[in-house]
């Protein structure tokens, strides 16, 4: 009887022993799957990321300082002063927000390709640069494909990057005040929204 009782408890001590290494390799594969998850997430958000480097990398509040030679607008759709709604997106809370015009310039704006002078990936795209932002910029402007040396200091590692001309439109460009969406700090002397990036307030 003794030794039936002895055997009945070595089989449940070593079930036992098994059960929890069962759980500890199940511990330990479910540990690696979400560690892997994890990698797979954080490499997907970091291109996302990436992607939108273009613009949630910018320096939202600026100095006010505008670059040399650029004329400010006789007659702009939006007076300094006035208010208007930003429909660009250029960065998180931007879409949507109720701005106050701090600025209003006649010039020729330029989404450009770069890669910056910091190093990582190619910035496509960028909206927006204006011509007096460009390195030795004439009076002629830039046209599709040409190359250029950017002077803008918008983001970090664009100031002495060459960049690709993507597009070029004359147009009136905007200087802007504005409260996120999302809740995030006022944004003062945004560069640059361009007129057809904003709708009228009435």
């Amino acid at each position: 009887m003794i030794k039936k009782l002895l055997f009945a408890a070595m089989i449940i001590l070593v079930l036992g022993a098994c059960s929890n290494n069962n759980e500890d390799d199940m511990g330990n594969k479910e540990s690696g799957n979400d560690e892997m998850k994890m990698e797979e997430n954080d490499g997907t958000e970091g291109n996302d990321e990436m992607e939108g480097m273009d613009h949630g990398e910018m320096n939202h509040s600026g100095s006010g300082e505008v670059p040399e030679g650029l004329e400010t607008a006789a007659d702009p759709m939006n007076p300094v002063g006035s208010k208007a709604i930003i429909n660009a997106g250029h960065m998180p809370g931007m879409k949507g927000a109720e701005a106050t015009i701090s600025g209003a310039y006649d010039t020729v704006v330029y989404t450009v390709t770069y890669t910056p002078t910091t190093g990582g990936k190619e910035v496509k795209n960028h909206k927006w640069v204006i011509h007096q932002e460009l390195k030795d910029a004439g009076e002629e402007p830039y046209k599709k494909g040409d190359r250029v040396v950017l002077e803008a200091d918008h983001m970090k590692g664009m100031k002495g990057a060459e960049a690709v001309i993507e597009s070029a439109e004359e147009t009136t460009v905007y200087m802007v005040d504005y409260m996120p969406t999302d809740g995030g700090e006022e944004v003062k002397n945004h560069k640059w929204v361009t007129e057809e990036e904003l709708s009228t307030v009435e």
